[in-house]
Protein backbone atom coordinates (compact mmCIF):
# COMPACT_ATOMS: atom_id res chain seq x y z
CA UNK A 1 0.00 0.00 0.00
CA UNK A 2 1.85 3.35 -1.36
CA UNK A 3 1.28 6.04 1.26
CA UNK A 4 1.16 9.70 0.01
CA UNK A 5 3.84 11.88 0.89
CA UNK A 6 2.41 14.14 3.58
CA UNK A 7 0.93 11.25 5.55
CA UNK A 8 4.93 9.74 6.00
CA UNK A 9 5.08 11.16 9.29
CA UNK A 10 2.20 10.38 10.83
CA UNK A 11 2.63 6.62 9.20
CA UNK A 12 6.45 6.12 11.09
CA UNK A 13 5.10 7.83 14.22
CA UNK A 14 2.11 4.80 14.36
CA UNK A 15 4.94 2.49 13.34
CA UNK A 16 6.59 3.84 16.36
CA UNK A 17 4.18 4.07 18.95
CA UNK A 18 2.78 0.79 17.55
CA UNK A 19 6.07 -0.64 18.44
CA UNK A 20 6.86 -1.74 15.23
CA UNK A 21 10.16 0.41 14.96
CA UNK A 22 11.39 -1.01 19.10
CA UNK A 23 13.01 1.28 20.79
CA UNK A 24 17.26 2.03 19.72
CA UNK A 25 16.15 0.50 16.21
CA UNK A 26 17.31 2.35 13.49
CA UNK A 27 15.53 4.31 10.71
CA UNK A 28 17.19 4.50 7.19
CA UNK A 29 16.19 6.86 5.07
CA UNK A 30 16.01 4.34 2.01
CA UNK A 31 14.61 1.31 3.78
CA UNK A 32 11.45 4.05 5.17
CA UNK A 33 11.12 5.32 1.47
CA UNK A 34 10.47 1.69 -0.11
CA UNK A 35 7.72 1.02 3.31
CA UNK A 36 5.88 3.73 2.38
CA UNK A 37 6.63 4.07 -1.23
CA UNK A 38 7.43 7.70 -1.29
CA UNK A 39 11.14 8.80 -2.32
CA UNK A 40 13.57 10.25 0.57
CA UNK A 41 13.21 13.72 0.58
CA UNK A 42 9.77 13.55 2.39
CA UNK A 43 11.49 10.54 4.72
CA UNK A 44 13.83 12.72 6.05
CA UNK A 45 11.60 15.55 6.20
CA UNK A 46 9.32 13.63 8.88
CA UNK A 47 12.66 12.34 10.94
CA UNK A 48 12.97 15.33 11.14
CA UNK A 49 9.62 16.33 12.47
CA UNK A 50 9.95 13.38 14.82
CA UNK A 51 13.12 14.20 16.16
CA UNK A 52 11.43 17.46 17.51
CA UNK A 53 9.05 15.52 18.87
CA UNK A 54 10.85 13.36 21.05
CA UNK A 55 10.25 9.68 19.09
CA UNK A 56 13.22 10.05 17.36
CA UNK A 57 17.34 10.64 18.43
CA UNK A 58 19.64 11.19 16.00
CA UNK A 59 23.48 9.27 16.52
CA UNK A 60 26.56 9.38 15.86
CA UNK A 61 27.88 7.01 13.03
CA UNK A 62 24.32 5.52 13.29
CA UNK A 63 22.11 8.43 12.21
CA UNK A 64 17.53 8.48 12.97
CA UNK A 65 17.06 5.96 15.65
CA UNK A 66 14.18 5.85 17.25
CA UNK A 67 14.32 7.14 21.23
CA UNK A 68 14.40 5.23 23.89
CA UNK A 69 12.48 7.07 26.83
CA UNK A 70 13.73 6.72 30.11
CA UNK A 71 11.20 5.74 33.03
CA UNK A 72 11.69 9.03 34.37
CA UNK A 73 10.62 10.53 31.06
CA UNK A 74 7.74 8.47 30.89
CA UNK A 75 6.11 9.23 34.48
CA UNK A 76 7.02 12.93 33.41
CA UNK A 77 4.46 12.36 30.53
CA UNK A 78 1.52 11.34 33.30
CA UNK A 79 2.70 14.12 35.55
CA UNK A 80 2.17 16.67 32.50
CA UNK A 81 -1.20 15.11 31.42
CA UNK A 82 -2.76 15.14 34.49
CA UNK A 83 -1.82 19.24 34.82
CA UNK A 84 -3.04 20.01 31.19
CA UNK A 85 -6.07 17.63 30.94
CA UNK A 86 -7.97 19.50 34.15
CA UNK A 87 -6.64 22.91 32.64
CA UNK A 88 -8.11 22.32 29.37
CA UNK A 89 -11.47 20.95 31.09
CA UNK A 90 -11.74 24.34 33.48
CA UNK A 91 -11.34 26.50 29.42
CA UNK A 92 -13.56 24.80 28.37
CA UNK A 93 -16.17 25.99 30.65
CA UNK A 94 -15.69 29.21 29.18
CA UNK A 95 -15.09 28.16 25.68
CA UNK A 96 -17.36 25.36 24.72
CA UNK A 97 -19.66 25.71 21.91
CA UNK A 98 -22.94 23.96 21.68
CA UNK A 99 -20.94 21.90 18.49
CA UNK A 100 -19.35 20.95 21.79
CA UNK A 101 -21.42 19.94 24.31
CA UNK A 102 -23.77 17.70 21.66
CA UNK A 103 -20.42 15.67 20.57
CA UNK A 104 -19.34 15.40 24.78
CA UNK A 105 -23.23 14.92 25.43
CA UNK A 106 -23.59 11.87 22.51
CA UNK A 107 -19.75 10.16 23.42
CA UNK A 108 -21.02 9.97 27.44
CA UNK A 109 -23.98 8.61 25.90
CA UNK A 110 -22.40 5.93 24.03
CA UNK A 111 -19.81 5.16 26.65
CA UNK A 112 -22.35 4.70 29.35
CA UNK A 113 -24.48 2.03 27.19
CA UNK A 114 -22.02 0.58 26.02
CA UNK A 115 -20.24 0.02 29.73
CA UNK A 116 -23.73 -1.38 30.67
CA UNK A 117 -23.94 -4.59 28.02
CA UNK A 118 -20.11 -4.88 28.43
CA UNK A 119 -18.53 -3.56 25.42
CA UNK A 120 -15.30 -2.87 26.66
CA UNK A 121 -13.49 -2.74 23.38
CA UNK A 122 -15.25 0.04 21.89
CA UNK A 123 -14.94 2.14 25.28
CA UNK A 124 -10.89 2.86 24.70
CA UNK A 125 -11.60 4.70 21.32
CA UNK A 126 -14.52 6.71 22.77
CA UNK A 127 -12.57 7.63 25.71
CA UNK A 128 -9.75 9.28 23.44
CA UNK A 129 -12.67 10.56 21.58
CA UNK A 130 -14.32 12.44 24.36
CA UNK A 131 -10.74 13.91 25.79
CA UNK A 132 -10.19 15.28 22.25
CA UNK A 133 -13.32 16.58 21.70
CA UNK A 134 -12.54 18.24 25.87
CA UNK A 135 -9.27 19.78 24.64
CA UNK A 136 -10.58 21.01 21.56
CA UNK A 137 -13.40 22.86 23.05
CA UNK A 138 -10.37 24.83 25.26
CA UNK A 139 -9.89 26.83 22.42
CA UNK A 140 -6.37 26.57 22.77
CA UNK A 141 -4.62 25.72 19.86
CA UNK A 142 -0.99 25.14 21.82
CA UNK A 143 -2.61 23.68 25.17
CA UNK A 144 -4.58 21.16 22.14
CA UNK A 145 -1.12 20.43 20.09
CA UNK A 146 0.64 19.44 23.55
CA UNK A 147 -2.27 17.52 24.85
CA UNK A 148 -1.98 15.66 21.69
CA UNK A 149 1.43 15.02 21.52
CA UNK A 150 1.49 14.23 25.02
CA UNK A 151 -0.97 11.84 24.69
CA UNK A 152 0.79 9.99 21.57
CA UNK A 153 4.15 9.56 23.78
CA UNK A 154 1.89 8.25 26.64
CA UNK A 155 0.62 5.67 23.94
CA UNK A 156 4.19 4.84 22.83
CA UNK A 157 4.85 4.62 26.36
CA UNK A 158 2.09 2.64 28.16
CA UNK A 159 -0.44 0.01 27.77
CA UNK A 160 -3.51 0.96 29.60
CA UNK A 161 -5.31 -1.53 31.36
CA UNK A 162 -9.32 -1.00 31.45
CA UNK A 163 -10.85 0.23 33.81
CA UNK A 164 -12.40 -2.06 35.85
CA UNK A 165 -15.37 -0.54 36.98
CA UNK A 166 -16.06 1.45 33.16
CA UNK A 167 -19.42 2.57 34.22
CA UNK A 168 -17.97 4.66 37.10
CA UNK A 169 -15.68 5.95 34.98
CA UNK A 170 -18.15 7.10 31.83
CA UNK A 171 -19.97 9.24 35.23
CA UNK A 172 -17.06 10.60 35.82
CA UNK A 173 -16.80 11.79 32.06
CA UNK A 174 -20.88 13.11 32.39
CA UNK A 175 -19.95 15.03 35.42
CA UNK A 176 -17.38 16.89 33.36
CA UNK A 177 -19.55 17.41 30.73
CA UNK A 178 -22.09 19.35 33.24
CA UNK A 179 -19.64 20.82 34.83
CA UNK A 180 -18.54 22.09 31.24
CA UNK A 181 -22.35 23.30 30.49
CA UNK A 182 -22.97 25.00 33.59
CA UNK A 183 -19.67 27.34 32.93
CA UNK A 184 -18.38 26.04 36.33
CA UNK A 185 -14.66 25.93 35.31
CA UNK A 186 -13.11 25.21 39.05
CA UNK A 187 -15.82 22.37 39.03
CA UNK A 188 -15.03 21.08 35.58
CA UNK A 189 -11.39 20.93 36.59
CA UNK A 190 -11.83 19.14 39.95
CA UNK A 191 -13.26 16.34 38.24
CA UNK A 192 -10.98 16.26 35.55
CA UNK A 193 -8.36 15.97 37.85
CA UNK A 194 -10.10 13.22 39.81
CA UNK A 195 -10.58 10.95 36.62
CA UNK A 196 -7.09 12.03 35.75
CA UNK A 197 -5.64 10.41 38.67
CA UNK A 198 -7.61 7.28 38.46
CA UNK A 199 -6.77 6.74 34.73
CA UNK A 200 -3.32 7.25 35.63
CA UNK A 201 -3.26 3.85 37.56
CA UNK A 202 -4.35 1.91 34.95
CA UNK A 203 -1.14 2.88 32.98
CA UNK A 204 1.91 0.10 32.75
CA UNK A 205 5.17 1.06 30.84
CA UNK A 206 5.78 -0.88 27.67
CA UNK A 207 8.43 -3.97 27.08
CA UNK A 208 9.71 -3.77 23.74
CA UNK A 209 12.53 -5.61 22.17
CA UNK A 210 14.22 -3.11 19.76
CA UNK A 211 14.05 -3.72 15.71
CA UNK A 212 16.85 -2.63 14.19
CA UNK A 213 16.40 -1.69 10.73
CA UNK A 214 18.39 -4.46 8.52
CA UNK A 215 15.59 -6.47 9.30
CA UNK A 216 12.83 -4.14 8.13
CA UNK A 217 13.63 -4.91 4.61
CA UNK A 218 10.97 -7.81 4.73
CA UNK A 219 8.63 -5.98 6.78
CA UNK A 220 5.18 -5.45 5.12
CA UNK A 221 4.35 -2.91 2.76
Amino acid sequence: MRIPAHAVCTAIRDDIVSGFFGPGGRLTEEVLARRYGVSRVPVREALRTLESEGFVTTRRHAGACVAEPTEQEAADLLELRMLLEPLAASRAAHRRTEGHLKVLRGLVRLGQERARRGQGEDLRDLGAWFHETLAQASGSPGLIALLTQTRRKIAWMYAVEAPVRPAESWAEHGGIVDAVARGDADRARALTAQHAARATEAHRPRVRTPQPAVNMSSARH
